[in-house]
């Protein structure tokens, strides 16, 4: 076991939450702070450090209990102002994925390839405040004999609204390239011919899981920010890997980890959950989560002080048999490269757009930074990190 020369607990940390004297710096701000101090002396002086992200998260959803009706019903199909919700659950509890399109054709007859509505606006016109419409049937049984029922959803009235997410806040991503003759249109957005252009989707040095790249902290009930409210890491998300190649720095290569995270829609901000219809592609939901780091030890200091310039991530054709993996890599590319706007593919100059907003990630960690200073958000201590699970 590593010797530290800096050694704190969670218990620790909330102490100082709860007295006001807790000292939070934001991911961004760690950087000057560890490059001027040093990794120990920045772990004797800063507790937390806070990290954000947002950006587009298909694999996310939403469990609503919508109560019964009389006499009783136990709805085996239902939709959700026109959206396929999934009923194998239970009586009256329904799933509705963001990714989820109407059973009609979805697309825009106005604007062709472009998807008009799908379950993630449904959580968004939930969390908004619009009524939406569920339709539901049955087969009929002697204690839920209803067949039929169709009425108006509010989030205030429904009983339960859980934001669950199988697979959030990938823990880096590829950069998106099309080398064919014809534009294709991905979830990474359109990408143009020939490498006409270039798209990414990571907050980068201020990213929850590149400021944690082991996972020292983050783990099975981990307090996050997630949709303006407060959530929890539930478990790992679904295509999390944990072994793959890294940079000296820890921060792995190509995709690796993820996140899945659960939390109440009805202390959800409606800012922080936006629809999204990705034109060619299908609709997808963009999510903020927001992960604090405590700063334990050194090592710990040492990871939230990771820069754009030290994380690197694979350029991908999208173009050609994808998806696979870091076989067809066209090269490496670092952050500071991306958020510069031109990168170099196969000896060609490449715009490049994002496909996240770093400054929408950059307030969350502001958000989540002042939230803990005047004590209204605590640190979570993992039950369980994702390598004893």
């Amino acid at each position: 076991m590593a010797e530290f020369k800096v050694q704190k607990t969670y218990k620790e940390i909330n102490e100082k939450i709860k007295k006001g004297k807790v000292v939070v710096v934001n991911a961004e701000e760690m950087i000057d702070i560890v490059e001027e101090k040093g990794a120990v002396k920045a772990a004797q002086e800063i507790d937390v450090v806070t990290t954000g992200t947002f950006g587009a998260m298909c694999s996310s959803g939403a469990i609503l209990n919508v109560g019964h009706a009389t006499p009783k019903m136990k709805i085996s199909r239902a939709k959700l102002n026109g959206v396929p919700a999934y009923c194998g659950l239970a009586a009256v509890d329904l799933y509705i994925g963001a990714s989820e399109l109407p059973d009609e054709d979805p697309r825009n007859t106005v604007y062709p390839g472009e998807f008009k509505y799908g379950g993630a606006h449904v959580i968004q016109d939930l969390l908004s405040g619009k009524p939406v419409l569920m339709e539901a049937w049955a087969y009929g049984t002697d204690c839920y004999p209803r067949k039929y029922l169709k009425k108006e959803l509010n989030l205030h009235e429904l009983r339960n609204a859980i934001l669950f997410n199988p697979r959030n806040a990938y823990q880096n991503y590829n950069c998106a390239v099309n080398s064919t003759r014809r534009t294709i249109y991905t979830y990474m957005g359109a990408l143009k011919p020939l490498f006409g252009n270039a798209t990414y989707s990571t907050s980068g040095q201020i990213s929850p899981l590149l400021n944690d790249p082991y996972f020292k902290t983050i783990g099975v009930g981990t307090r996050i920010f997630l949709g303006g409210g407060q959530g929890y890491v539930a478990f790992y998300g679904t295509q999390h890997v944990f072994d793959v190649p890294r940079s000296p720095n820890g921060t792995p290569t190509e995709g690796a980890g993820t996140l899945c995270v659960i939390g109440d829609m009805k202390k959800m901000d409606p800012n922080w959950i936006a629809a999204a219809s990705i034109q060619g592609y299908g609709v997808s939901m963009y999510v903020g989560i927001g992960v604090p780091i405590p700063i334990l030890n050194e090592d710990m200091a040492r990871f939230t002080a990771v820069k754009d310039a030290d994380i690197v991530t694979q350029i991908i054709d999208y173009g050609g048999d994808y998806p696979k993996g870091i076989d067809r890599s066209l090269g490496t590319v670092t952050y500071k490269e991306l958020k510069d706007g031109l990168i170099t593919v196969q000896g060609k100059e490449v715009s490049v757009t994002p496909m996240a907003s770093y400054p929408k990630a950059l307030e969350i960690s502001n958000i989540l930074k002042e939230e803990i200073q005047k004590g209204r958000f605590y640190l979570g201590e993992p039950q369980a990190t994702f390598s004893q699970l």
